[in-house]
């Protein structure tokens, strides 16, 4: 590998990831960015798991979305060692797997009958309960070398750099959104009951407490109704 060019691509490739409009747009690109970059590399995808669930994002290609469900079904597989923090181990690493593999037993040979030859997963990014990883498949055994690892790793370093901007991005445009939404709710119940703003904010946190209702959802209610909703 010529790592000066892969270099300059990644570069290329961070500076993409950053651009994305959404969330949805970066993990998309990332993923692409593996089978583009990464030799060897037919299909990539995302696993996130949230406690004991676990969701496929951004698959580039159905045979992904397809093992990630194997995996979850089995609970078992490179992915999901990837993604537990409890690990504490980076990269998983699956060279052949025709080879006898003692760490997955039930999932290397129904990966196998899959069409799987080969694949990778690194720890992509941890996030209060959350934990993902960067899945790099190939139907060829043997495709995946150390110098495909090392190129996966700087990879998904530079990923989760731009899945946790594009995180905040949009939790801050969600806050801000939010925040418009009260106010507006607020204007509303200020001019009906003709009320000081206080008192038509304290209005809405009551109602949110006593129904179980989150704040942003009760100001969407009564932006659509024009009041609050009868208890």
């Amino acid at each position: 590998m010529d790592w000066q060019v892969f270099a300059e691509q990644i570069g290329v490739m961070a500076q993409d990831l950053l651009k994305q409009s959404s969330v949805d747009a970066t993990l998309t690109r990332i993923t692409g960015s593996a089978t583009e970059l990464v030799a060897g590399c037919d299909a990539a995808g995302i696993l996130v798991l949230s406690g004991p669930e676990s969701v496929s994002l951004a698959p580039s290609e159905p045979l992904v979305a397809e093992l990630d469900q194997l995996q979850r079904k089995l609970g078992q597989g490179p992915c999901f060692d990837a993604a537990r923090r409890s690990t504490m181990k980076r990269v998983f690493r699956i060279a052949d797997f025709t080879d006898a593999e003692s760490r997955w037993p039930d999932f290397v040979p129904e990966a196998l009958r899959l069409g799987l030859g080969s694949m990778m997963g690194f720890l992509l990014f941890t996030e209060d309960e959350d934990f993902g990883a960067l899945n790099f498949y190939s139907r060829r055994p043997g495709a995946f070398t150390e110098e495909s690892e090392q190129a996966g790793v700087l990879l998904a370093s530079h990923a989760a750099v731009a899945l946790s901007a594009a995180r905040s991005h949009a939790q801050m445009e969600q806050a801000v959104a939010t925040r418009h939404q009260i106010g507006q709710a607020m204007g509303i119940l200020m001019a009906r009951h003709n009320i000081p703003e206080n008192e038509a904010f304290n209005r809405l946190r009551d109602y949110s407490q006593n129904n179980n209702v989150k704040l942003r959802e009760v100001a969407l209610l009564v932006c659509g109704q024009g009041a609050l909703p009868q208890r």
